[in-house]
Formats: C-alpha cells, sequence, structure tokens
C-alpha cells in the first residue's frame, strides 16, 4: 500500500512539473494550507470549550468549587502521560519550536505535530490549565504547512513560506482576524514581506478565517462594538497605560522565565508535575479566573460585569465593594504569571498567547477604574482592549499584532490611534530591558534565532561545518626546516598548522614566515619549527556560531583562521569560502 501511494505521488509530481508552475502551485499549497489549520483551529477551540463546560457546569456563582483543586493537576497528568508513552517527543513552546524549526532543522517538524499538540493542550486548557491554546495551534499550522512542503518535494524557503501560512491560518482562524494573522507572521515569526510570500500568506489567512465563519458563526473569541468615540484628552491616560504596561510585561517576561528555569530543574517528570501543578491547583481555587483561558474573564470586563469575575471564589461576598473588587483583580494581575509558568513548567501543553491577554485586559481595566475611583471618566472597555494590545506588544514584541488583532476583534479602527500609542509606547518600554520576547529569548542566546537582519539571518542558517577546510598539512614542533621544506614542496597551501602528537593546535607557520630561509641549505638541521612559528591573531572554536565567527574575521582582518575543537585541532576557516556558501544560503533563503 505504501509502496503504490509512493509510486502515484512520483506520478502526481512528474505531473505538476510539467503542467503546473511553481509559482501557481505554491498559492494552490497555501490554500490547503488554510483550509487545514483553519479546521485544526476549530476542533481545538470547540474541543477545550466543550471540556471546559462539561467540567464546570454544576459550579455555583456564589460558592466555593472545590473541584479546582483537582481537576488542573488531572488535566497536567493525562498531559504527561500522552506525551511521555505515546507522544515522546518534547513538545515545549510551539512558537519558540517553530523559530528553531526555521533557523536549525530546515524547516523540518515532525509529522506528528500536524495533531499532538492539539490533542495535549486540550486536556490541560479544558482542565484548567492557565495557558492559551494560540501557540498549539500556531504550532499545528506550521506542522502542516512543514509535512505538506517536504511531501511535494518543496525547496527551503517555500517550506519556511508554508510554516508562515499555517501560523497566519491558525490566528486568523481563532480570532476571525486574517489581518493580523498575517502581521503575526511577519512580527514574530520573522518572515520577509515580498511579492513572493505575502499573497500565500493572504490566502492561508483569509481561507481559515472564512472556514471559522462558516463553522462557527459571526462570533469570534470576544467580540466588541465601541459604543464611545475615542477622546483626544485621554491621550496622556493611554500614554501612562503604555509605560505601565511595558514594566507589567517585563514582569511577566521575567517572573514566567524565572519559574520554568526552576521548575525545570527538578529532573523526574511526576515529581516536576506535582510540585507544579499543587501550585496550579491552589491558585486556580483560590483564583477562579485563572482557570483556562481567561477569556470569560475578558468578556466581563468589557461588558462591565466586573463584580462577576469574583464569582466561584470565597471572595464572592465583596463582589459589590469597589477597593475589594480592584483588589482582586490586582492578585489576578500578580498570580496569573505564576499559574501560567507551572502550567508549562510541570508538564501542560499550552501558550502565552492568551495569559497575554488576559493580563492585559484585568491591567487596563484595573488601571480605568481605579482612576474613575478618583473623579476621571475614563471608558473601562477600551482601556481593557488597548490594555491587551499593550501586554501584547510588550510581552511578545509584536506591536503591529496588537494592534492590528485588536482593532478587527472591535470590527473596527476607532480605537486605532490610542493602540498605536499605546502599543508602542510599552514595546519601547520593555525594549530597553528584554530586547528579545519570550518566543525568541533562548534561541537568541543560542545564536539560533532567524531575525529580519539578512546578514544575521543567513548566516544563522550555516553551519561551521560546511566551511571547514580540512586540507592542509599539519607539522610538528620539532620538525626541522629540511623537513618543513619538503612538506612545502609537496602542498598547495601557503599556512600549515603546528601541532603537538596529541594533535592540539599550537600555532602556525605561514609560507612568507620561511620565505627567506627555505633555500638556506646549512641551517636545515639547525632550525626547528618552533624557532619560526608564530600564533594566528584569532582561533575558532568548532562550536561558535558564524556570527561570531565572521566578528573575528573582521576584527583580525585575517582571510584563513585555525579551527579548535577543546584546543584539538580541526582544520581553517577561509573568507572565501564563507562568501562562497553564504551566496548559496542566500539564494535558498530569500523569498524573492
Amino acid at each position: 500500500m505504501i509502496e503504490r501511494v509512493s509510486v502515484l505521488l512520483g506520478k502526481f509530481l512528474i505531473w505538476r512539473v510539467r503542467n503546473v508552475s511553481q509559482k501557481h502551485f505554491v498559492l494552490i499549497l497555501s490554500f490547503l494550507v488554510g483550509v487545514f489549520s483553519g479546521l485544526a483551529a476549530i476542533v481545538l477551540k470547540n474541543s477545550v470549550h466543550a471540556l471546559h463546560v462539561f467540567l464546570t457546569s454544576g459550579f455555583t456563582i456564589d460558592g466555593q468549587n472545590y473541584l479546582f483543586l483537582a481537576y488542573p493537576m488531572l488535566g497536567i497528568l493525562i498531559t504527561v502521560l500522552i506525551v511521555k508513552y505515546f507522544i515522546k517527543d518534547n513538545l515545549g513552546h510551539g512558537v519558540s519550536k517553530i523559530l528553531y524549526a526555521i533557523s536549525k532543522k530546515g524547516g523540518y517538524i515532525k509529522p506528528h505535530n500536524t495533531w499532538s499538540s492539539i490533542l495535549t493542550s486540550t486536556f490541560t486548557i479544558g482542565f484548567g490549565g492557565s495557558v492559551g491554546a494560540e501557540a498549539p495551534i500556531v504550532y499545528t499550522g506550521s506542522s502542516i504547512g512543514s509535512v505538506l512542503g517536504r511531501l511535494f518535494r518543496m525547496n527551503y524557503k517555500t517550506i519556511v513560506l508554508l510554516m508562515g501560512c499555517g501560523a497566519a491560518g491558525a490566528i486568523a482562524g481563532i480570532f476571525k482576524a486574517p489581518i493580523a494573522g498575517l502581521v503575526f507572521v511577519l512580527e514574530v515569526l520573522m518572515l520577509d514581506l515580498t511579492t513572493a510570500s505575502i499573497i500565500p500568506l493572504l490566502i492561508a489567512a483569509v481561507t481559515a478565517a472564512s472556514l471559522s465563519y462558516f463553522f462557527l458563526g459571526e462570533g469570534a473569541e470576544f467580540t466588541f462594538h465601541l459604543a464611545a468615540p475615542f477622546l483626544l484628552d485621554n491621550i496622556p491616560y493611554y500614554i501612562l497605560l503604555g509605560i505601565l504596561g511595558g514594566f507589567v510585561s517585563l514582569y511577566f517576561t521575567r517572573s514566567v522565565m524565572f519559574v520554568e528555569r526552576h521548575l525545570g530543574r527538578i529532573k523526574n517528570v511526576y515529581y516536576k508535575w506535582a510540585v507544579g501543578g499543587i501550585v496550579l491547583s491552589l491558585l486556580i481555587f483560590v483564583f477562579p479566573p485563572l482557570y483556562g483561558e481567561g477569556y470569560e474573564t475578558i468578556k466581563s470586563l468589557l461588558d462591565g460585569q466586573a463584580d462577576a469575575v469574583m464569582g466561584t471564589s470565597m471572595f464572592y461576598f465583596l463582589h459589590q465593594n469597589n477597593w475589594a473588587v480592584l483588589g482582586f483583580l490586582m492578585l489576578l494581575i500578580v498570580f496569573k504569571v505564576f499559574a501560567t509558568a507551572t502550567t508549562t513548567g510541570s508538564g501542560g501543553i499550552g501558550g502565552i498567547f492568551a495569559p497575554t491577554l488576559f493580563l492585559g485586559g484585568v491591567f487596563g481595566y484595573s488601571f480605568a477604574r481605579f482612576l474613575n475611583s478618583f473623579g476621571t471618566n475614563l471608558p473601562t472597555s477600551h482601556f481593557t482592549l488597548v490594555g491587551m494590545a499593550a501586554l501584547m506588544a510588550g510581552v511578545m514584541h509584536a506591536p503591529l499584532t496588537a494592534i492590528f488583532l485588536i482593532a478587527e476583534i472591535t470590527n473596527g479602527y476607532g480605537l486605532f490611534i490610542p493602540l498605536m500609542i499605546t502599543s508602542t509606547i510599552a514595546f519601547l518600554t520593555i525594549i530597553y530591558f528584554e530586547p528579545h520576547s519570550l518566543y525568541t529569548k533562548g534561541l537568541a542566546d543560542k545564536g539560533e534565532l532567524i531575525t529580519h537582519h539578512k546578514d544575521k539571518a543567513v548566516l544563522t542558517l550555516m553551519r561551521l561545518d560546511r566551511v571547514l577546510e580540512t586540507d592542509f598539512i599539519s607539522i610538528q614542533p620539532t620538525m626541522t626546516l629540511g623537513q618543513m621544506v619538503k612538506i612545502i614542496s609537496a602542498s598547495k597551501r601557503n599556512i600549515f598548522p603546528v601541532v603537538d602528537v596529541e594533535n592540539r593546535f599550537i600555532g602556525i607557520v605561514l609560507l612568507d614566515d620561511v620565505r627567506e630561509i627555505m633555500f638556506d641549505y646549512q641551517i636545515y638541521d639547525k632550525t626547528l619549527v618552533e624557532d619560526f612559528m608564530s600564533l594566528p591573531p584569532e582561533t575558532i572554536e568548532f562550536n561558535e556560531h558564524m556570527d561570531e565567527v565572521m566578528r573575528k574575521f573582521e576584527d583580525s582582518k585575517a582571510w584563513n583562521l585555525p579551527v579548535v575543537n577543546n584546543g584539538v585541532y580541526m582544520g581553517f576557516v577561509s573568507k572565501s569560502k564563507i562568501f562562497s556558501v553564504y551566496r548559496k544560503v542566500l539564494n535558498n533563503f530569500s523569498y524573492e
């Protein structure tokens, strides 16, 4: 059966090459990726919602629900067992995994990721894990693009483009926001905006959004129609919201990394699950709005029903007290970070997209309500939405995605000016302290991050072992000049690495160093290599990244530098070889 399918696929590929141009076939594939990623988004959102409703349908608004102590731990345990015994792979942070696949794995994502993130995140989030479904869906969409690209024998740049189509379709399908899906890919996944990429991305995003409208109706995650106009008098408050939002984003980013780093030190998966799960369950029991994605809380705030946020908690009897409500909301901001980090750190699968929107919405609403307590008349719904954009811009380092997502959610651009002001200021605030987002921090620290800087992006894709030259003849420091001359006559190189008996690098001999004495036969047996060898201006470690290699070439002004691995000689790298490989990689990397 498999052989027959392979034969049919081969015949189809031959027919396709003869009858369908590459450009048109990419458009067809982008449409298919949009269909599948849109359907994946629909399946996951419905699954999470159905499981959430099933588990919490009997809860009362004015009473404590002790099942909150059990649900989150159970959901994460199911996820851990599925990953450990069934999937047997590290799913990790979805967007970070996509960026790593683009930069280091040639766009390869394992086929099981087309469904495994959906399955595991359904149990994590449906049972109360305080994370979002967006990152798993984005990972799923990109996996679909990667699999289809490899199935039809596409090259690297086309596979990456299809991965972007899957991500755009995922965001567009979840929020019914095709422009936000497109901008997310350009801003977060860092694909180039070119004529060759924009049309496929648009096709995928519009296709997924259309499917979402068809199956789910016009309602999005949360919809809001502006009832009051934007007032210029409120601009100073939006500026202040942006500044504070940047610092809240910094708190979120640093705290999540701190908690995940400490949980990551626990090697036993069940002990890690127990520690993180207990903390998460206690937090959700005390603060029920931390359960799941938290979009119901945002809806309540947009509808002006903040007292409902305190429902099913031990504090519900205080729901009519203004300062009690504000205090409750501020505690949500503080502890949402820990709920999110313990969910992912203890083995749950989910992303930071929804927690960021939750945190931003609660912060924006609290900001406006606090000031209104002192006589201002700020529209809390507007500040809820703009606060969401501020935190997205800060945490995800994606101000454009934040602006367009909230603009599309509100079905208009009435808040476009405050969205731009607040998102920009929040982004500029956090970028001063934290140059990388949660998505990119780990990759950037390892030098594995694709960026919009074309030179750095290409260098990231290059590997040192691909430019390493090993046809240099090694010599030892105890060799005589006479022995050295014989080696020179047999070599096509003018550089000779000097190594000891264990092949550890000691220095180099340049042909220019011996040119004046190589014909003086009287000193052949008296002069040793160690007498005229020298040290290179720089040495390169075998595990160094190419941007650091290029920096050493620039600083040293050298054309050839030796490569060592913990002191052991490996070969040489030359500028000319790097430039030659660079041109080839650039051709494969560019969309034009």
